[in-house]
């Protein structure tokens, strides 16, 4: 049994998890990493704000995609042109 670094609660169970896995506190709800056999650390909330991240690449790209289009509307324009 792991005790939570947060509220000190000593009964989460460990025993069906592997090192790295996500568990919550029974007791105050707070999310927690399986560190080691019976032992559980707070998860960063770090973890979110690199979500946040991934969504400003997601809308790079997408600006960059935006920018092909345009290429390829030009390319066509002429096209007619001719």
């Amino acid at each position: 049994m792991a005790t939570c670094p947060e509220c000190e609660f000593d009964e989460i169970d460990t025993s069906d998890f592997e090192e790295g896995d996500s568990v919550s506190c029974p007791e105050c709800g707070k999310n927690l990493v399986v560190s080691g056999a019976d032992e559980v650390e707070v998860a960063d909330d770090d973890d979110d704000l690199d979500d946040d991240d991934d969504d400003v690449d997601d809308e790079d790209e997408k600006e960059g995609e935006d920018e092909d289009d345009d290429e390829d509307d030009d390319e066509e324009e002429e096209n007619l042109d001719d």
